[in-house]
């Protein structure tokens, strides 16, 4: 079997390498038929942006345009025709990265910036030796080669760059710039959004604005930031992003590519456990895998995790989270239960309006691949989303982030002990522990003798549980409908029956416990597990009152 390339983004050494490569060339075809002048791709984290950006790279690249062109024997382009294959090797090519531009002050964002120009104009050191250029263009040059350029002269690189080049090769430039919004992001998290905006503003429009050495750009990103904030006056700029679906089998796996994948690595059992774990996706009509995740499956001998926590930072949904209402705070934990949430969504990101817009969150949930679209509907003349979680591992990654907004200054392992304590039949420690947790982060106004808020803080908190249990919610069993249950999906451990009810008084605490915990067996919710073959059940009757709780 082929290796698999995981978090390798040169496209170079997965070909040389003989690694196994899910074909995107289909692509460079698409673009070839019907492109524009700048196109910006928008996907979530870890879904294999640089690498197709690399893709392209070597695809139109005229440097030893003939060894590139071996990089694409028997893939899916080759087989499109000579008319495209004509194509390879013959544009010059600008390449450049954003991805590491991550500083907490402008001053060092800035720098890093003079540094990268710096590396960029070294790999063109050969125009300053060009005749064809003035001495104040190589001087120009020599300042930014040096790391000597001032801020504005920084601004003009990249164009500046692009002129020279298409000069000296008598073709217009091809310019590939992968992550560009991830210095905007940094800007915004650590408070110099203004001076970064700023520089951006001046630094991308200069390339791709109205610029007679560009021939065609290819931006990605996981946001679309408003085009008045940084793409000032440009006309020329289409863009694919996970909401309007243009290009949507570019970016991430389709089915057919992950059943191919699956049957490489000789693992097609596995192919209904990597559906419920990394599928559910939707680019406009087109259902994705996520990519990262499904290659480190298959690395572990299919073995499935939330591969994708963790992968990088994500500070915008961070402070997002710390802003949330109760409104939103109960939607957050419905998407958990299964169920959906509608929003009107703004494809492009201004970050000082964020905290205004009540939707916000959810666009940036979507962006950067929390939920997933299910349906829109045109109302007058807006469009309004239904959103859901897409698959079980992004729904694992939600416990931690969801319960750690819902209790701040709370780890995951305390809530983890307090689970434990319940699961363990430890009924006084349990109760202890969500008593606190009610203490700390509800509100009297969330709490009102609302059983509804009670379930969906009990069935978030069981949901760590997963995948060692099965938590199901409000499913009928015996001779009515339990609340909740946890069911063991190995042998030898105990399920777990939770009936809620609201007191009306601290005084009804007791006696609603009681109640409760009498319906359980009364109505034999029970018999579920017996029929699973589950004969240890611990019951538990739990009854609320505001911010108080009585277990028995």
């Amino acid at each position: 079997m082929q290796g698999l390339p995981i978090g390798m983004d040169d496209f170079a050494k997965v070909r040389k390498g003989n690694y196994y490569f899910v074909d995107k060339t289909m692509a460079i075809r698409d673009f070839l038929d019907n492109h524009g002048e700048v196109l910006l791709l928008t996907r979530p984290r870890r879904f294999g942006k640089t690498l197709f950006l690399s893709m392209f790279y070597y695809f139109f690249a005229a440097a030893h345009g003939k060894e590139h062109r071996e990089l694409f024997r028997g893939l899916a382009i080759e087989a499109a025709g000579e008319r495209y294959m004509e194509e390879q090797g013959t544009r010059c090519v600008l390449f450049l990265t954003l991805k590491d531009i991550k500083h907490r002050n402008w001053p060092d964002m800035l720098a890093k910036f003079r540094f990268l120009l710096s590396d960029l104009y070294d790999q063109y050191a050969y125009l300053m030796e060009a005749s064809i250029f003035s001495q104040a263009e190589r001087r120009y040059f020599q300042r930014v080669h040096d790391g000597l350029a001032s801020p504005v002269e920084m601004e003009e690189a990249l164009r500046r760059l692009m002129d020279m080049m298409k000069r000296y090769h008598h073709q217009p430039v091809v310019l590939l710039l992968d992550e560009y919004d991830i210095p905007v992001q940094q800007a915004w998290e650590h408070g110099f959004y203004e001076d970064c905006m700023a520089f951006m503003r001046n630094f991308l429009s200069a390339a791709l604005k109205t610029n007679p050495s560009l021939d065609f750009a290819v931006l990605t990103g996981v946001l679309r930031i408003a085009k008045e904030s940084i793409f000032s006056g440009l006309n020329n700029l289409e863009v694919s992003s996970v909401i309007n679906g243009t290009y949507a089998d570019w970016i991430g796996f389709t089915p057919e590519e992950v059943r191919a994948l699956a049957h490489a690595q000789q693992q097609d059992a596995a192919l209904p456990v990597l559906h419920d774990w990394y599928d559910g996706y939707r680019f406009g009509e087109q259902e994705i895998y996520n990519p990262w995740s499904v290659l480190c499956f298959f690395k572990e001998q299919g073995q499935p995790q939330p591969y994708w926590a963790h992968t990088s930072g994500n500070a915008l949904l961070s402070e997002l989270l710390k802003q949330t209402d109760p409104v939103q705070e109960e939607n957050l934990l419905r998407l958990i239960q299964g169920h959906t949430v509608t929003a009107v969504l703004t494809e492009y990101t201004i970050y000082p309006e964020l905290a205004d817009n009540p939707d916000a969150l959810y666009t940036i949930l979507l962006l950067t691949g929390y939920l997933k679209i299910v349906s829109r509907r045109l109302i007058v003349d807006t469009w309004v989303y239904v959103l859901a979680i897409p698959n079980r591992e992004v729904r694992s990654i939600y416990r931690s982030e969801i319960l750690s907004h819902l209790s701040p200054g709370r780890t995951t392992s305390y809530l983890m002990t307090t689970m434990e304590s319940l699961m363990a039949g430890n009924a006084q420690a349990f109760a202890r522990g969500l008593q606190e947790i009610l203490m700390k982060v509800a509100s009297v106004y969330d709490t009102a003798n609302r059983e509804a808020f009670y379930h969906g803080l009990l069935l978030g908190m069981t949901t760590l549980l997963v995948p060692e249990y099965e938590v199901k919610s409000n499913r009928e069993s015996g001779l009515g409908r339990y609340d909740l249950a946890i069911y063991p999906t190995h042998k030898g451990q105990c399920g777990v029956i939770l009936e809620f009810k609201a007191a009306g008084s601290p005084a009804e605490l007791l006696s609603k416990a009681q109640e409760a915990r009498h319906q359980i067996d009364e109505k034999d919710y029970e018999a579920d597990f017996r029929i699973r073959g589950i004969h240890k059940v611990l019951k538990y009757g739990i009854a609320f009152c505001g911010k108080q709780v009585v277990l028995v």
